[in-house]
């Protein structure tokens, strides 16, 4: 992600705090970006410094002009108008860590030795969210070679409870 493509999203997302429209503005970028994503000619043709820009305006206000926010549509010609059409992943990226941060949403991604039934997982969630005071949503995988217990990453700490880490405990204190 580059300091251009944070520095468009820190400015679209102090616009929709203004507006009070984070998640309208939220769900008008993904589908911006996604729409691109899908048809990766159109962004070519948006980013192409070849066509005119007016011309590039017009693409993007007959695909998106009627289903799109104003500002939202005014983001997005401002980053074609700039040649910056292909931040816009990195720009709606940067976009849901602040919604998330505002909205104080995280992930835990979850690696356990054995998959988690339905109640672990809501236990587990419950928990967390206690201990951090954000809502939590799961990401859960399974990884045999941790031999018991789950790896828990979440908004950069890592809380190891594997049995792998254990032992390894173990053996370093024998080691002294």
């Amino acid at each position: 992600m580059t300091e251009t493509s944070k520095a468009y999203a820190d400015a679209l997302f102090s616009l929709a705090m203004d507006e009070r429209s984070e998640d309208e503005t939220l769900g008008a970028i993904r589908t911006v970006r996604d729409a691109l994503k899908a048809m990766p000619e159109a962004e070519d043709l948006l980013a192409s410094p070849a066509i005119p820009k007016d011309e590039r305006q017009a693409v993007l206000e007959t695909a998106f002009g009627s289903v799109l926010p104003e500002t939202v549509m005014s983001f997005v010609q401002v980053l074609c108008a700039h040649g910056h059409i292909r931040l816009l992943a990195d720009c709606v990226k940067h976009f849901e860590e602040l919604y998330d941060s505002a909205k104080k949403l995280s992930t835990a991604y979850v690696t356990s030795a054995v998959a988690l039934t339905a109640q672990e997982q809501e236990e587990l969630r419950a928990k967390l969210e206690k201990r951090l005071g954000r809502t939590i949503s799961l990401a859960c995988s399974v990884d045999a070679s941790l031999l018991g217990g789950m790896i828990v990453r979440v908004d950069g700490k890592v809380m190891d409870g594997s049995l792998r880490h254990r032992l390894y405990e173990i053996k370093e204190v024998m080691n002294r």
